[in-house]
């Protein structure tokens, strides 16, 4: 029994002595633990006379718990101040001047539609939104797009497994608009679409503005006309425009837009490929196909369509070389275009 008290005694002078929790960690396990001095204790009843290993069993389990309790409560002191140390390291002082809040700006990408938005506005257009998941209906078939086109294919179109997909165009929105029978009408369809594609110049989503002008005796003239003022204003140059012939499945007749390179006027650069154009939108006439999935009656009405990336359209205004730049939340790049 007096060795007992002896190992108490040193016990809870080495709890008293621990300053850190690791160390005390490594006196409850040296006094407890699977070769501790208390467990040592325990092992040794076997030596003793029947009669006895009781009460002396007893007087080691009384001196374990009084060794917990120490271990447990310096362990709860060490814990409190070590908080208090953390927070004490952290405490801000309130007297000291603030850093102030740096003013967030449009984003390049927000700011062009913006602007576009703002210039069909004052041009009598209207501007209209829809969904961003579409149907097949809507976003290929209605549009005069055959099955077998490559555009429908798996590596272009985001498809859902229920046969509903990310619209790939803002196309869509003409089809709802025209199906509303509020003709005649000037509008344009702002919005993100999305493409299997990611390079320097592509991004699996983006944003494209459409327009759709529909009334009797609409012609392309109209519709060369709302393009030529449209670039002269989102660009502020006197800008020269030419359209070359192609091919959409929507329209017919059909065109690319190509205006004089921003960045060197018509006399050739690196950015216009030395050919002093950039192709900027496509357009066409609305097919009558077109118009017949819709329910207007292509007897009487007619209508062009036009349609442009406005990433591109911001890049080219604002110089930028890589439309990743956009979406990278770089503010060094972002703050170029500074508060809105």
């Amino acid at each position: 029994m007096g060795d007992l008290a002896t190992l108490l005694r040193q016990a809870l002078d080495e709890v008293t002595a621990s300053t850190t929790l690791a160390a005390l960690d490594e006196v409850r396990v040296r006094w407890l633990g699977k070769k501790g001095a208390f467990t040592e204790q325990l092992k040794a009843l076997g030596a003793l006379p029947a009669a006895d290993r009781p009460a002396v069993g007893a007087r080691i389990n009384e001196a374990k718990q009084q060794f917990e309790a120490a271990v447990e409560s310096t362990r709860e002191a060490l814990a409190g101040a070590a908080v208090e140390a953390e927070l004490a390291a952290g405490r801000i002082d309130v007297s000291l001047p603030g850093r102030g809040e740096a003013r967030g700006g449009i984003h390049p990408v927000t700011r062009a539609r913006l602007r576009i938005e703002r210039i069909f506005r004052d041009s009598g257009f209207e501007v209209a939104t829809g969904p961003e998941i579409e149907d097949d209906f809507h976003n290929f078939e209605a549009l005069n797009i055959p099955a077998d086109h490559p555009a429908r294919a798996m590596h272009d179109t985001f498809y859902f497994p229920d046969g509903r997909l990310l619209r790939t165009h803002t196309s869509p929105v003409q089809i709802r608009e025209l199906r509303k029978g509020r003709l005649p009408l000037a509008m344009i369809m702002p919005g993100r679409v999305y493409r299997v594609d990611y390079d320097m110049t592509h991004s699996p989503m983006f944003h494209q503005v459409e327009g759709l002008v529909v009334d009797e005796g609409v012609n392309f003239a109209n519709l060369k006309a709302v393009l030529q003022g449209f670039l002269r204003a989102f660009f502020e140059k006197d800008l020269r425009m030419r359209l070359r012939p192609s091919y959409f499945p929507f329209t017919e007749p059909s065109a690319e837009v190509d205006m004089s390179c921003v960045f060197c006027d018509g006399a050739g650069c690196r950015v216009c490929k030395h050919t002093g154009w950039l192709e900027i939108a496509g357009c066409g006439m609305v097919h009558p196909n077109v118009f017949a999935a819709a329910g207007v009656d292509a007897q009487r009405w007619t209508g062009y369509a036009f349609g442009m990336g406005i990433e591109r359209l911001a890049m080219l205004r604002y110089g930028v070389s890589d439309l990743r730049l956009f979406y990278e939340s770089d503010l060094r790049f972002l703050r170029q275009f500074g508060a809105a």
